[in-house]
């Protein structure tokens, strides 16, 4: 009975964590670029009674008696399903239809990854214009270089192909390619991408190294659409049933400790 209580306990304190992720996903429905996240469960270890068993004949039975420990949440694991895309009126509003990640550079020099593209002109240090993240990160371009224009540039004729190379548009009426290009990544395995908050990723060992669309001939490069951004991939009505299943597996564990402690307070009143 003492082994049930801990093992109702841990499936309490999982479905307790599953809640936690559900309502994390909830609160971002809203958010730009944001990707689900599932709690993944894996059993705890099993303890033998028996190795061996037998019937009431001394016969062998071919299985033993083992009862297991519980459960724990073994990863937090994120979908990268496509967000669907919602028209903006920013100039510099990016979504990317495909597996890519915008490259942003950090206050430390470090490269962030997210699917968020609301970006803006910012002037930079020189002088010129940045194209920067709200929170003023320079998005990088395909060789790892903040994407900046001089000054006396008229951003209104700056214009942006299916690939995200930039354009800028002559006095003839021609677009003219400036040569550089949003740079895009993607991972082998995004699932591992370190997550920073801001809807921001980083690279980890279990990601593995970004490869760089446009340079990698093997990848199947995304689309990038201007005036665009990509809405979160949650679902309000999915996230409601995940709630209610978290909630009624909660309370089947509680049943199971108030039934332990039960069977523990009859064992206590015994009398010989």
């Amino acid at each position: 009975m003492m082994r049930s209580l801990w093992t109702a306990a841990s499936g309490m304190k999982a479905q307790q964590t599953s809640l936690d992720i559900i309502s994390n996903n909830l609160s971002n429905i809203n958010t730009t670029g944001y990707k689900k996240e599932t709690a993944e469960f894996r059993s705890l270890l099993y303890q033998n009674i028996q190795k061996q068993t037998t019937d009431t004949n001394g016969q062998e039975k071919p299985i033993g008696a083992q009862v297991g420990l519980g459960v724990k949440v073994a990863a937090v694991g994120t979908t990268f399903k496509q967000g669907n895309f919602a028209t903006t009126d920013g100039a510099f509003d990016f979504a990317i239809n495909g597996k890519g990640f915008f490259m942003i550079e950090q206050p430390d020099g470090s490269i962030a990854y997210t699917r968020n593209g609301n970006f803006q002109l910012s002037v930079n240090t020189s002088g010129g214009l940045t194209l920067s993240t709200s929170d003023g990160y320079a998005v990088l371009d395909s060789t790892g270089n903040p994407i900046t224009f001089d000054a006396n540039v008229d951003t209104t004729k700056l214009t942006f192909d299916n690939y995200g190379n930039i354009k800028y548009v002559d006095a003839t009426g021609n677009a003219q390619n400036l040569g550089i290009a949003i740079g895009i990544a993607q991972y082998n395995n995004p699932a591992g991408l370190e997550k920073m908050g801001d809807s921001y990723f980083k690279e980890s060992v279990a990601s593995g190294t970004p490869r760089i669309e446009g340079q990698d001939a093997n990848l199947q490069r995304s689309v990038v659409k201007n005036g665009y951004l990509e809405s979160s991939s949650v679902q309000a009505v999915d996230e409601m049933v995940d709630m209610i299943v978290t909630q009624r597996a909660y309370e089947m564990n509680s049943k199971a400790i108030t039934a332990s402690d039960e069977m523990l307070q009859q064992a206590n009143n015994l009398r010989s």
